[in-house]
């Protein structure tokens, strides 16, 4: 009868034995993706914040609004967020190459790479205003009128100048007219080595006008409602 019994119970802890393997394998799949739940969530944190760190350098100027530069006279400095993400790139490298020159900006694209400008550009490309018209918000004078056909602006930047004919070309409506008109009259300062930015078709256009007719043209596309904006950034940590 001992024996009947020693028997017994050993096959009942044979049986849940098994019965406790197959929980625990069955168990498995739901325990693997709750503890890969928060993984692959931080793994989605850390690429963010390393894009927000890549971004840092950029938020002591373009993310405070009003902020104005100094350098080569004062104006603000330009709108980035909601701005065509290409055209970033564009405009880093350019700093990079020296075609843009200016001390602080050529720096800055100096230290990043190609993957660093994209994921920067992309990152602010997202943070703009909600589209706008096809047509400007508001219409320009005659005077400017003419100002703007004979730059043929439209051809390259749209007809509202919020949707430009090539990623690449920059957003303009909207954009402080100040930094407007100090990057238009920069296209015509070539030959200096510290100032000024290197365009054939922008510095051939902005050649044709006087800085009189600049301002005019930057005050009046500066006016018109615009996808851009400066979106304050809190300190990445």
């Amino acid at each position: 009868m001992i024996r009947y019994f020693r028997s017994l119970l050993g096959q009942s802890g044979l049986f849940v034995a098994c019965a406790t393997a197959l929980a625990a394998t069955l168990a498995a799949p739901a325990a693997f993706a709750q503890s890969a739940a928060p993984a692959a969530a931080t793994g989605a944190a850390t690429v963010a914040k390393s894009v927000e760190t890549k971004a840092a350098m950029c938020i002591g100027c373009h993310g405070i609004p009003g902020y104005q530069a100094t350098f080569p006279e004062i104006h603000r400095v330009p709108m980035i967020s909601g701005q065509n993400s290409k055209y970033i790139v564009a405009a880093l490298n350019a700093y990079k190459n020296g075609d843009r020159r200016h001390p602080t900006m050529r720096g800055i694209g100096a230290g990043m790479s190609e993957q660093d400008m994209v994921e920067v550009a992309d990152w602010y490309a997202k943070q703009g205003k909600p589209a706008t018209a096809d047509k400007p918000s508001r219409e320009p004078s005659p005077q400017v009128a003419a100002l703007l056909q004979k730059a043929a602006c439209t051809s390259c930047h749209g007809a509202n100048f919020s949707k430009a004919t090539d990623p690449s070309y920059p957003k303009l409506a909207g954009q402080h007219a100040d930094y407007l008109f100090v990057a238009l009259k920069s296209y015509k300062n070539e030959p200096n080595n510290v100032v000024g930015r290197s365009n054939g078709v922008m510095g051939g256009i902005s050649k044709q006008f006087t800085n009189a007719e600049l301002k005019a043209l930057a005050q009046y596309v500066g006016s018109l409602e615009g996808e851009m904006q400066v979106k304050s950034q809190s300190r990445f940590r």
